[in-house]
């Protein structure tokens, strides 16, 4: 190979967002055969004095993204340029002045001095090549020396390639470089070359710019645990939550910063559709990961309409309303007619829209009125209703709702539903149906009815209110007729059954007079002799007093136990209460149970003893020596020797009582008698004091009450 005859000089220019003065970083290559230096990085284009024409030309222009890395996460983008050079048509043996600098003057550009031609004892060719690059921003030049062996050849032959590296530029931007000559054929090439985003694979691990951590939603039943998944250590990351709204945004929402791993745990109330989260790295125009995972929660949808409402606004001659909810609603508005306010809500004809945003919205010039409501349907539902039933509009209640069509001059009645023709409306019963039609055509023509709504469309369908009240009036006056003939007729069935009325005022009279119920009947109350059946045995008698009833309670007090003693004072009023027909109460406790369950075991144990121990005689007397000493459950055990053999052979009237609280069943030697447990049952006990005479019908509900109350007192205490 010959020894290097031609100097080509090339200075590159890029423009944007490139590495300025001095970057360092820079390289440059060149194929075999040909000698290459970078002259300056940073030089400025334009000013290179014109050289002479030489047999170098330039080829071709190829662009190529690279990363130039300074670690494994620390890259940046740019391009990579290669230039193709091909021999050219001028005389490479007339020297000129490059413009290069020397290379003592280590690159750093300055003014462009003559290059002596004749240094080289070979013919050879100097030039100067520059790459520029243009954007909005900014621009660069590169000033590139290239030197190739002198050979001849034909135009057009291929020489080599020399790569220079790189311009930088920032993610999605876009370089228009630029390669010339300063010789007199002047060869330039041009091209655009866009850098890639963040979809480029390569930029994806090496920059942390593109970087972008994953969000991971944990939904449960309290909170929502947010988990920002990728993230790198050491680094730290911005989490925002917002409300996606289409008609406007709702504020720059919440926003969290930390270092990776990161968890955020959000209360589930604050859940809403529309709720979305945004997270990014804490760097320079960084790529940002967007989730909206709640668009279809069912709870979410929920929770939105809880916190949904719907206003209406009926000052001026149009009714509007508007809707505010913390995200879109895909939501429909449907004016309706309501006559009732728990019945059916007539949708009018024309007048359903969607819901937009949450400003004011019209319904086509529709008056208000005191039956029209506003429903919000979404997915087949009526999740909103508001109505003007409690405004002060013009327009009663009871007005009928008439649906004209223009042209054909018909009417129709809106109800249940549908448009009823105002031939077959009969639902004011006011006489005969065509009465009625006649009547509303008249009312309509003479301009008594209200006009809410006109279409504005080619629809030629017009609303009217009209009132209804006059035709109502005259059903209102049968009716108040057919009350007074009731009345009438019962008045005179009264005065046909007065001595069937006297007898049931007398009976009035008799259950809620002054005088009890029971007035006139005794009873022999027996109980044991321990704190809770005595209290309960007081109550139970201050209870019964107000009806009517004398009550002895045995064991109880006074002259004649004290001459008797006990047991012989018990037996004797036993005796008395069977001979006079009162009735024998036996009050159950938890020692009345014990002394039962004993009597029951001894007389088992020894047939007849119990009733050989039913007391002294009707003619023993005894002295105040004989009174003995008993225990509680002797004293009602004792009782028991006369009871239980008088109400095995169905003698007396005996009633047995049971605290249901202390006593859970009635022992086997009393369910010969009825049993009532107190104070539930405390009705059927009154009606079995009573007597046969009582036994059907309902007892007085306030003695019911009252003795109830009482026991439930004493047993409580």
């Amino acid at each position: 190979m010959r020894p290097p005859g031609q100097l080509l000089v090339l200075v590159l220019v890029a423009a944007g967002a490139v590495g300025g003065r001095g970057a360092t970083r820079d390289t440059l290559a060149c194929s075999q055969g040909l000698a290459c230096r970078l002259l300056d990085t940073d030089v400025l284009c334009g000013t290179e004095p014109p050289g002479p024409g030489h047999g170098l030309a330039l080829d071709q222009l190829q662009l190529e993204p690279v990363l130039r890395c300074t670690g494994p996460t620390a890259c940046s983008p740019c391009l990579e340029a290669r230039l193709h050079l091909t021999t050219g048509t001028g005389d490479p043996r007339r020297p000129a002045p490059s413009g290069i600098p020397e290379a003592e003057d280590g690159g750093k550009g300055g003014r462009w001095p003559a290059v002596d031609g004749t240094a080289s004892s070979q013919p050879n060719v100097t030039g100067l090549l520059l790459l520029s690059g243009h954007t909005y921003a900014s621009s660069r030049c590169v000033a590139v020396e290239v030197q190739a062996p002198l050979a001849p050849a034909l135009p057009g032959q291929p020489l080599g390639w020399v790569t220079f590296r790189c311009f930088e530029a920032p993610l999605g931007s876009k370089l228009h470089v630029t390669a010339y000559t300063n010789s007199r054929d002047h060869w330039r090439l041009s091209q655009w070359q866009w850098v890639p985003d963040c979809s480029w694979p390569a930029a994806q691990a090496a920059i942390l710019q593109c970087q972008v951590p994953r969000l991971q939603v944990s939904p449960g039943p309290k909170e929502v645990v947010v988990e920002v998944q990728g993230a790198m250590a050491g680094h730290s990351y911005t989490l925002r939550l917002y409300h996606n709204q289409s008609h406007g945004a709702s504020g720059p929402g919440r926003a969290v910063t930390a270092s990776s791993p990161m968890n955020y745990s959000l209360p589930a109330d604050e859940v809403l559709p529309c709720l979305c989260l945004q997270v990014w790295p804490e760097t320079q125009d960084p790529l940002r990961a967007t989730l909206c995972p709640f668009s279809h929660d069912a709870e979410a949808w929920e929770r939105l309409w809880a916190r949904s409402r719907l206003i209406l606004h009926a000052g001026g001659q149009a009714l509007t309303c508007s809707l505010s909810a913390p995200c879109d609603l895909p939501a429909e508005l449907v004016p309706c007619w309501q006559p009732a306010p728990a019945g059916l809500c007539q949708a009018l004809p024309g007048l359903r829209q969607p819901a937009v945003g949450q400003g004011l919205q019209e319904f086509g010039g529709l008056r208000p009125h005191p039956n029209l409501c506003v429903q919000v349907w979404s997915d087949g539902q009526v999740r909103l209703t508001q109505c003007l039933r409690d405004r002060a509009l013009p327009g009663r209640p009871d007005d009928l709702l008439l649906l004209e069509h223009e042209g054909n001059a018909s009417l129709c009645a809106l109800e249940r539903s549908t448009c009823t023709p105002l031939t077959n409306f009969t639902s004011t019963g006011v006489g005969r149906p065509g009465l009625l039609e006649q009547e509303l055509r008249r009312d309509v023509a003479a301009g008594q009815c209200r006009q809410i709504w006109h279409a504005e469309n080619n629809t030629g369908v017009t609303l009217w209110a009209c009132p209804l009240h006059k035709y109502l009036r005259a059903r209102w006056v049968l009716a108040w007729m057919g009350v007074l003939v009731g009345a009438a007729c019962l008045l005179l069935l009264l005065l046909l059954k007065k001595e069937d009325m006297k007898g049931w005022l007398k009976s009035l009279r008799a259950d809620y007079g002054s005088e009890g119920p029971l007035r006139g009947r005794r009873a022999l109350l027996v109980h044991a002799m321990e704190p809770v059946a005595e209290r309960a045995a007081c109550a139970l008698m201050a209870a019964l007093r107000p009806l009517g009833l004398a009550v002895t309670a045995a064991p109880g007090g006074g002259s004649g136990i004290a001459a008797w003693g006990p047991l012989p004072w018990l037996h004797a009023q036993h005796r008395q209460a069977l001979r006079d027909g009162d009735t024998i109460i036996l009050f159950l406790s938890p020692a009345a149970v014990a002394a039962a369950h004993q009597w029951d075991a001894r007389a088992r144990a020894v047939p007849g003893a119990g009733a050989a121990e039913c007391g002294p005689g009707p003619q023993h007397v005894p002295s105040p020596d004989d009174v003995p000493t008993v225990a509680p459950c002797e004293a009602f055990a004792a009782a028991l020797s006369c009871t239980v053999p008088e109400l095995a052979a169905g003698n007396g009237h005996y009633v047995v009582v049971r605290l249901e609280a202390l006593v859970p069943a009635v022992p086997p030697a009393l369910r010969a008698a009825p049993a009532f447990a107190l104070p539930s049952e405390t009705g059927g006990f009154l009606r079995a004091l009573a007597g046969p005479g009582r036994q059907r019908g309902r007892w007085p509900e306030p003695y019911v009450a009252a003795v109830a109350e009482g026991l439930r007192r004493s047993v409580g205490e």
